[in-house]
């Protein structure tokens, strides 16, 4: 991996490299989107059964669309069989129980001035989940998607991911969306799912709120649709950022950097250390390490445009930076991580000492792994239960309250011109504006 030294010039120009990979830097993308969304919107199933002929090889139609309980039930025994149902159910409970811990009650204030003051949370009705397809059955995500919502207690929560050429869908997830409480499934993906789910067709009923991570088609197509429906966020490619000083083992944080360059070309993998000697050791450690993996060719590239070492003079300069990258994943391997936690303003999870490596939030801790990406750590949050969640807020007055602040109401009215609304509040003490 290259070294370099942190200064402003390199600051400047690391961040211009970060940029490249917005999802706003894909017009040609962005215009195909456009014209999927169109279709599926105007011509329902039909589209979204020519679209997995194209892209999935898989002859969709409105009798095999649904995923049905016997497929989910064949796909539990098979992942019980391989002994892999214990470690999704261990995972879920941890992923269940952090996000428990999230949930919010309703509240009043009534006091004796006879104002009553609250917040209603209501569980979104009806939402949609996105699990992306590819090389790498993300059973993983499944759970974070699902677990939140089932959480919120969601009425419907509708799960959409793409099929294989011979129209099955990876057997750990589904039964990781049986475990999460996913009430319906789709072998649908792509921008067309996002339109499904946004629009609805004649299989696939619209829902409010779509959620999960996926390609840059996916990404554009939530872009898109939001307004009609809402979002999670517009998630980009996977990053880690590791701050560490001399005390860090060189051979765990080049794992951990390893870890995340293997998502894909796109994916960051950044070293901040105040070390220059363990910067060396690091791209020596991430050498010798990469012959070995299985996404070589996949890691090398996601190195060369976007894996970075800055060597910074003081840890000062080292936590700026990290809070001005704001990345999607950062690891503290440092002498006292606890002592540098408090300075930390932006990120979307934080992983601290030496055995907190990222993967252990991936797959099992229990907080969300569907983290802000490409700077959006500085606004927005981990998906969480109160992203199916709506608040409603409670105002109910007395009339001797009203009465009481009806005058003040009224001047607030009239110096904005607006007559009809003084008015509402005149007339109930017969008086005239």
């Amino acid at each position: 991996m290259r070294i370099i030294e942190l200064n402003e010039e390199n600051k400047e120009l690391f961040k211009k490299v970060l940029e490249s990979r917005s999802s706003g830097r894909f017009p040609e993308i962005e215009k195909t989107v456009d014209e999927i969304i169109a279709n599926v919107r105007e011509n329902g199933d039909k589209a979204l059964f020519e679209y997995s002929l194209k892209f999935d090889k898989f002859a969709l139609n409105a009798t095999n669309i649904r995923v049905s309980e016997e497929e989910i039930d064949e796909a539990m025994e098979s992942v019980k069989a391989e002994g892999f149902l214990e470690v999704l159910e261990k995972a879920a409970a941890n992923i269940r129980a952090f996000h428990e811990k999230q949930k919010r009650i309703s509240w009043i204030d009534m006091k004796e001035d006879g104002t009553m003051l609250g917040q209603k949370f209501t569980a979104i009705e009806k939402v949609g989940v996105y699990v992306p397809g590819g090389k790498a059955p993300l059973s993983s995500s499944v759970l974070m998607n699902l677990i939140p919502a089932n959480v919120a207690e969601v009425e419907r929560i509708v799960m959409c991911t793409p099929p294989g050429p011979d129209g099955k869908v990876d057997a750990s997830i589904l039964a990781a969306a049986k475990i999460g409480g996913a009430t319906e499934i789709y072998r649908v993906g792509g921008a067309q799912a996002i339109a499904a789910m946004a629009y609805g067709t004649e299989s696939i009923d619209p829902v409010y709120k779509i959620c999960g991570p996926g390609n840059i088609f996916v990404a554009l197509a939530k872009k898109a649709v939001y307004g009609q429906v809402g979002i999670d966020s517009i998630a980009g490619p996977s990053e880690i950022l590791v701050l560490a000083d001399e005390t860090a083992d060189a051979k765990y944080v080049a794992a951990d950097l390893l870890s995340q360059a293997e998502h894909g070309p796109l994916g960051s993998s950044i070293l901040v250390t105040t070390s220059k000697e363990l910067a060396e050791a690091v791209s020596k450690e991430v050498d010798a390490f990469i012959p070995g993996l299985s996404r070589r060719e996949v890691i090398e590239k996601s190195l060369e445009d976007f894996g970075y070492i800055f060597v910074s003079d003081t840890m000062d300069k080292a936590i700026d930076v990290v809070n001005e990258i704001a990345t999607e994943h950062l690891e503290i391997m440092t002498k006292d991580d606890f002592a540098i936690l408090p300075r930390i303003k932006n990120a979307g999870a934080i992983f601290l000492g030496a055995y907190s490596s990222e993967p252990l939030g991936d797959y099992f801790a229990g907080p969300d792994h569907i983290l802000p990406t490409n700077g959006t750590a500085k606004f927005f949050s981990p998906l969480n239960v109160d992203d199916f969640v709506k608040k409603s807020s409670i105002i109910s007055y007395s009339k001797s309250a009203l009465e009481r602040d009806h005058k003040y109401i009224i001047d607030f009215a009239l110096k904005e011109g607006l007559t009809a609304h003084a008015n509402s509040i005149a007339v109930r003490f017969g008086e005239k504006i």
